[in-house]
């Protein structure tokens, strides 16, 4: 097994537990294995530490992200520490091209807008979850078809919509997470084609 001395994060580790704990419920480690492995993935610094913990276990888990595993992790997810916030007052930021998003990233606008595409993004982890807030303002979220999203929220005097007209997502596709709150605004977020594949130049 390679010797992937990468860095894992605080999502990584979450991932392997949860995992071990699916696992345990199911009858495949006892309470002992699991508390034994739970204490390795919370103290473990790289996934080369991750990976032997879930190797003999299956994932099982509906909508489950692969396990950690050397040289299995999608080339969009880079481990590279990326952008946990971007905000708008009275302004209208806008994220696109080659940037890197954190594993938590937080988009607000206050009679402004925020506009996130992640169709040439790269991803800190796995799994990326978005906290959208619009307060008399609007976030756009686009996220690519080799992806998986997840999104929901609420609005009150405003809109929350979510619309996925991509193609399925490859399987061990990275998961992004969208969570919206809109007052008196709007959340709009959606699921296309990669620019390449559509033929769209420029960022």
């Amino acid at each position: 097994m390679p010797d992937d001395q990468r860095r894992a994060s605080h999502a990584d580790r979450d991932e392997v537990v949860e995992r071990l704990r699916v696992a345990a419920g199911d009858g495949r480690l006892t309470m002992a294995e699991l508390e034994e492995r739970v204490d390795a993935a919370f103290a473990a610094r790289t996934y080369a530490e991750l990976a032997p913990l879930t190797a003999d276990l299956p994932d099982q888990r509906p909508g489950a992200t692969p396990a950690v595993r050397p040289g299995a992790v999608p080339a969009r997810v880079t481990g590279q520490a990326g952008r946990r916030w971007t905000l708008a007052l009275f302004s209208g930021p806008e994220r696109a091209g080659r940037w890197v998003v954190g594993s938590r990233h937080n988009a607000g606008a206050v009679m402004g807008s925020v506009d996130l595409d992640l169709r040439e993004a790269q991803f800190e982890t796995a799994e990326v979850r978005i906290r959208a807030f619009a307060l008399m303002g609007g976030v756009d979220v686009v996220v690519p078809d080799d992806c998986v999203l997840d999104a929901g929220g609420f609005a009150l005097m405003g809109g929350f919509d979510e619309s996925d007209k991509g193609d399925p997502a490859p399987s061990g596709a990275p998961v992004v997470r969208v969570r919206g709150f809109a007052l008196m605004g709007g959340i709009d977020v959606r699921r296309r084609r990669r620019r390449a594949d559509r033929g769209e130049l420029g960022p």
